[in-house]
Order: structure tokens, then sequence, then C-alpha cells
């Protein structure tokens, strides 16, 4: 009788991708999968290490699984993993502790999946990641996106961040092999392929003399037969004219990036070791809106850093009130042991990054609103997904607009020409397809 897993993925898309890799190998191998939360003979969490919250939730899963079946072989791998090893093992009942190097020998170190007393934890020194383990993977929820890894790791020295912690310094796919495995993707069907890393931007491929940066990953992708191409979060720095012309004259590029700023105050910015000032991201960003009509952009920004004031907190809400972006992601800060930014003076009390947090996802609310009814009687392209328990089917327009129109089995996983009629919800829009 084969044996049953269950795998389980916190954190970003990377992670997912990587997960998907890995319940690729256990099926190949006979394994039967199952649907996380359901018994199953393995249990594999990925984890993510971003925010104190992450940890916990960690924690919390392990716990769960083995309370509902304390028999279940118990593997965890990831970010969380790589930092904080001894934390993990302190749990009864995990049985192995997967570093990053680690992570796709899993089978090397398994021995049977047979329970052990103790913890078995496998990590390696951060120098010493330095493979490339490929990964792609679908859109658990939709079906419809696969998520490209083509880069991992990031050499940059962020005050606030653990990743290269992590994960080691930032490497690259081989082209060549980028453009297998979107080959294999387009064989399984896929309508959109969102290319992931840690640092997506700082692609960079040595081959003998040559060097391959993320334009030329861009213009092999573009010569596919893929009917659309999604470029993950991309650091402001590395956003350059040549992605940007090529993104404003494909029609095969989403009209959309995803662009971190984390803040919006001179003086935070430079705390945080960001590698751009304000000035420039706010070049940066109408540079793209004149480039590329109706361009959807999200941002990436973090509260209660150390240091931010009330008044440097009110930079960042003005800053970001007149910039033409469509979306935030709001982050609050949360302490990293290991971190430059830890050891800095001017500590934020937690309730006021949480209500500094709640500000901003109001205005995020707005703005994308604002966004919605700037598109409204526009004609785009929806790539829909699956339909939902609401009795509606939803989609994404190229430029990053969620769109709902009830129900219609024969939408799903197809692209149609969608007019946007109605833009009363900061949540989807709707309007008529086809």
């Amino acid at each position: 009788m084969h044996k049953s897993v269950s795998l389980h993925t916190l954190g970003c898309k990377l992670n997912y991708s990587e997960t998907s890799t890995l319940a690729s190998r256990f099926s190949a191998g006979g394994f039967e999968l199952r649907e996380f939360g359901e018994r199953s003979d393995i249990f594999v969490l990925n984890t993510c290490s971003v925010t104190d919250n992450a940890d916990k939730e960690c924690r919390q899963i392990i716990r769960s699984v083995l309370n509902s079946n304390p028999d279940t072989y118990i593997i965890v791998t990831g970010c969380y993993a790589q930092l904080q090893p001894d934390e993990i093992s302190a749990i009864h009942g995990v049985d192995l502790i997967l570093g990053s190097n680690e992570k796709f020998k899993l089978f090397d170190y398994a021995e049977n999946f047979e329970k052990k007393d103790l913890s078995c934890v496998f990590t390696s020194p951060i120098n010493e990641i330095t493979e490339f383990d490929y990964a792609y993977s679908s859109d658990v929820e939709s079906r419809t996106r696969a998520f490209l890894k083509i880069q991992d790791g990031c050499d940059y020295n962020c005050s606030f961040c653990t990743i290269p912690m992590a994960r080691g310094g930032s490497r690259s796919l081989e082209l060549s092999k980028v453009i297998d495995n979107a080959k294999k993707l387009l064989d399984l069907g896929y309508k959109e392929m969102v290319l992931t890393g840690v640092n997506t931007g700082d692609y960079m491929y040595k081959l003998g003399t040559d060097k391959f940066k993320l334009i030329d990953v861009l213009n092999e992708l573009d010569k596919l037969d893929i009917p659309r191409i999604r470029i993950s979060s991309i650091e402001p720095n590395l956003l350059t004219d040549d992605i940007i012309q090529l993104v404003s004259s494909s029609e095969k590029f989403c009209k959309h990036f995803h662009i971190p700023l984390q803040s919006g105050d001179v003086e935070i910015l430079k705390l945080m070791r960001r590698r751009y000032n304000r000035d420039q991201y706010e070049e940066l960003i109408h540079k793209l809106n004149s480039a590329i009509p109706k361009l959807g952009i999200g941002v990436d920004v973090i509260v209660g850093f150390p240091g931010e004031t009330e008044e440097r907190f009110e930079n960042t809400f003005m800053f970001l009130e007149l910039l033409p972006v469509s979306y935030l992601h709001v982050f609050s800060y949360s302490e990293r042991r290991n971190t430059h930014a830890i050891t800095l003076p001017g500590r934020v009390d937690t309730s006021e990054r949480k209500k500094r947090s709640r500000i901003l996802r109001e205005l995020s609310n707005k703005k994308k609103l604002q966004f919605y009814s700037k598109n409204h009687g526009n004609s785009h392209n929806v790539l829909f997904e699956t339909i939902k328990d609401d009795d509606h089917i939803y989609g994404f327009t190229e430029n990053y607009i969620k769109v709902r129109v009830p129900a219609r089995p024969e939408l799903e996983n197809t692209i149609v020409p969608f007019t946007i009629t109605r833009t009363e919800s900061y949540n989807y829009a709707e309007g008529e397809a086809g």
C-alpha cells in the first residue's frame, strides 16, 4: 500500500512553486497526494520567516497536525527551518528539518519516513547555499497561472530582512532551462506564466564569456507561444528602460508591475538600506505611467520601522496618496533576529504599527477603487479562473484588475475580451465577458 502525503506552504509565490515541485516528486515516487487538512502518513510544511507571525503560524500548524494525527511523519523545510531549526526541533513529534540546501534532497534524508524519537536536523551554513533547484507550479487556487522560478537568493543587505540568511546569495537558472520549463508549462495548458524569484530583477547567468540578464529571459519568452507573461515583484533599481520598452510593446507581457517601496520617508529609506531614494522611485512611477497607459502598479510598504515617528509616517502616507499607483501591500515591521534594524533606536509600539497599517490599507482600498474607476468602460482581456462558491467566476485583466461575472463554466481557463461596466467595489469590477 502506497503511503500518503500532504503538503502546505507559508509565504511567497516562490515557496508555492517549490512546494509544487516537491509534490510532483512525491507523486512520481508513487505516493498518494492528499489535501492539507486530510489525514496522511507524511506531512511537509514549507515555511516562511519574514515576520514573527509567520514563525508562530508555522509552529501552530505543526502542533495542529500532530494533535489530529500524532503518527504523521512531519517534515519542516523552508526559511524558518534554515534560520531557527532549534525552535522547530523543540516541538515533540517533528521528524525531519531541512534547510534551504537540503529541501530538494528530501528523499535522501527521510529514511523510509519512519517516525523517530528525536528530530533529525540537516542545514548548511549560509555560505554553502550555492545550488539552484528549479521549480515551477500552478496557482493552487485558479490552476490557470503557473509560477516559474528563475532566480533564488539575494545579495542585497536591507536592514530589516533575513532572506539572504535563509536563502543565500543571488543565483539564477540557466536561460535554456528557463525556456525548457516554460515549454513544459505551456504543454500543461497554462495561459499565464508568472516569473518568480527572491530578487527576480537580479537575474544573472554567466555562460562562458556571455552574461544573460532578465531582459534576455524576457526576450526569449516573448518568442514562445505564451498567451500571458507576468513579472512578479521587481526592485525599482532593476526595472530598466529595456524591460519597460518590451512590456510596453509586447502583447504577451501583462501591463502590471509590483514594485517595492517600503517607505516614503527619506530618512527611513536610508535606515532600511534600500538601493534607491524617494525621488528616484517617484520618477520611475511617472515614467512607467507615461510609457504604458492604464498600467497597474502595486507597492510594498512597511509601517512601524524603528525611528518612524508620526511625522515620518505622514511623509509616507502623503507620498503614496499622491503617487499614481493602483494598490498597496502593507506590512507591519517585525523584529527579526540577526538583522541591523533590531539594533536601531526608536521602537514603534505594536498598537501604533497596527493603527498605521490599517490607515494604509484603507488608502490602498481607495486607490484600488480609483484605478478600477479609471478603467470603467474600457475593454480588457481577462483570464478567468474557476467558479467560486458564490456562483460567480473571477479573473484578472492584464493590468491586474480583479473582475467577476455570473458563473459560466466555458469561461474557465480562457482569455476573453471583457468590458468593465461597474466599479463600485475595490474587491472586484463587474462587466460583460465575450
